[in-house]
């Protein structure tokens, strides 16, 4: 049963994925000529995502709106793949100081706010 779940969690992860990818590549472009030309939506995504499954984890949700939510919707809203294809465009693009704040703010980012949002999630 949890993989049925998970499965819908993912197509509604993916759908708004989808969405706030289109929006930020429509409405946040003057982020990008500022920025080094990053790729901010994805950065958005994948940040937000990490919080979301660091509260997740920290509230200690039971199995199944884990493999729901945390399983499901946070691995079709968040994006691995993209953030590496992004890295390599912008190495290719010969963009270094780029490809090392997109990497670092993904990366280190990240790791802050799962743990970030872990310390949250205990409060509720």
């Amino acid at each position: 049963m949890n993989i049925i779940i998970a499965g819908l969690g993912a197509s509604l992860g993916a759908i708004l994925r989808y969405f706030i990818t289109n929006y930020g590549k429509k409405h946040w472009e003057e982020l990008k000529k500022h920025y080094l030309n990053l790729p901010f939506p994805t950065l958005f995504i994948n940040l937000t995502g990490t919080l979301i499954l660091g509260i997740l984890f920290g509230m200690k949700v039971n199995p199944f709106f884990y493999a729901l939510v945390g399983t499901g919707v946070m691995g079709g809203y968040t994006t691995f793949s993209t953030l590496n294809t992004e890295l390599v465009a912008l190495y290719h693009s010969k963009n270094y100081s780029g490809l090392v704040l997109y990497a670092l703010a993904s990366y280190v980012g990240g790791l802050i706010l799962v743990y970030v949002g872990y310390y949250l999630g205990r409060l509720f």
